[in-house]
């Protein structure tokens, strides 16, 4: 089923310097060899409209209480107000997922998909980044909350949605997105409460009760299936599709048209609790999740092999850097933030002292959003870990994502 649902664009948010060639790799965006080159055919990332910029348009989307979204530039400090998201009586909204481009708002009774018109296109050994308007698209209908999983692609492959009180599971087509459209691919009824549906290929992997399976762009089963007892916490590396399960974690390969699992087992030594979310940085290929009170796990997804790291508190959220010194970056109930590194371990006193928001990181910065004081604190984790700025963003920081990625 497609559904097409064509939307206005905003004014432009700012002017922009436009470059012409290939574009060589930047400290705001370090590069991996092994990424995914779309070829020339896909444009290079490019949509009519956009204009291709030096360096990667790195921003903070921010959504209110009440639907209100803005962003803030993290270069110029300049803020643009993009709307409403539109909440029907009693919807709530529950959170915010990012592929670095869109942002999509889970509000109880569907999903609203933001376009912050900001995004990076790995090609191969280098960038390219792009700024076009930014807009609100409109919504995925759907029931209960919604589980996102991402691509490392804006303009092309796709993105997948699970409706956890519906049970359904959707496919969007991220180059319409791309043009300003809510497409999906399929939509289909799994009968189950809990599940994810992840990009992978021109389809995608759909994780419901015990077992993966391989889907087409149709909907279709296609290929063999895999066993995941419990699966969450999917991402896309570099290397393949992740996605965690009771006792580890299943790496989905795609080789022509066909796909491939390896099993990535924890090590039978470590009793600690299993990772149920990992998060890394975009376009890499280690991804981190805390593990219950103990700690965290990093999963080396090109070595297939985790590794746990013991911490004195529990981590609220925690994601891997995978830059040349190994950073990991947490943060814990109170607050505090954990920097590990090759070098060893920095814990900071509290930077938020409520409710801890989320977490986010790039090549150079960490951020975290305070709900309760309305900021969003970025964190220089290179420098042990030291408060870089505090932030204030055009619409107060309920839910918050880095874009331009």
């Amino acid at each position: 089923m497609k559904i097409r649902r064509p939307v206005a664009a905003l004014p432009a948010l700012l002017a922009v310097t436009i470059v012409t060639a290939c574009a060589s790799p930047t400290t705001g965006a370090a590069s991996d060899t092994t990424a995914p080159d779309a070829g020339n055919s896909a444009g290079h990332g490019e949509i009519a409209g956009a204009a291709e910029v030096a360096e990667a348009p790195l921003a903070l989307l921010s959504v209110d209480r009440d639907g209100g979204v803005g962003m803030l530039d993290l270069a110029s400090d300049e803020s643009v107000d993009l709307g409403r998201i539109p909440l029907a009586g009693g919807a709530a909204l529950t959170a915010l997922a990012s592929d670095g481009r869109y942002g999509f708002v889970s509000t109880g009774d569907g999903l609203q998909i933001i376009d912050s018109g900001r995004w990076s296109w790995h090609h191969g050994d280098h960038f390219h980044f792009y700024l076009a308007e930014p807009r609100i698209l409109g919504d995925v209908p759907g029931e209960g909350p919604a589980t996102v999983s991402t691509g490392l692609l804006s303009t092309a492959g796709t993105t997948g949605v699970f409706f956890a009180g519906s049970g359904e599971g959707v496919l969007l087509d991220n180059e319409a997105l791309s043009d300003g459209e809510i497409v999906e691919l399929f939509r289909i009824d799994t009968g189950a409460n809990d599940g994810l549906v992840a990009p992978l290929g021109p389809g995608a992997a759909v994780a419901v009760g015990d077992r993966i399976d391989v889907l087409d762009a149709s909907g279709a089963t296609v290929g063999s299936s895999e066993p995941c007892v419990a699966a969450s916490g999917a991402v896309t590396t570099t290397v393949g599709l992740v996605i965690g399960c009771a006792d580890g974690a299943v790496l989905v390969t795609v080789d022509d048209a066909q796909a491939s699992f390896e099993r990535i087992p924890y090590p039978g030594d470590v009793t600690a609790e299993r990772a149920t979310t990992l998060d890394g940085r975009k376009g890499r290929t280690a991804v981190a999740g805390a593990a219950g009170d103990d700690g965290f796990w990093l999963l080396d997804a090109r070595e297939r092999a985790w590794e746990f790291v013991a911490t004195d508190a529990a981590l609220v959220h925690v994601s891997a850097v995978d830059d040349e010194a190994e950073h990991v970056v947490g943060v814990d109930r109170d607050g505090r933030v954990h920097v590990h590194s090759a070098e060893g371990v920095v814990v900071t006193d509290p930077v938020v002292t409520g409710a801890v928001g989320s977490l986010t990181v790039d090549a150079r910065r960490a951020y975290l959003n305070d709900p309760e004081d309305g900021v969003v604190i970025e964190i220089d984790f290179a420098d042990a870990g030291r408060v870089a700025r505090v932030l204030s963003t055009p619409t107060r920081p309920w839910l918050m994502a880095e874009v331009g990625r």
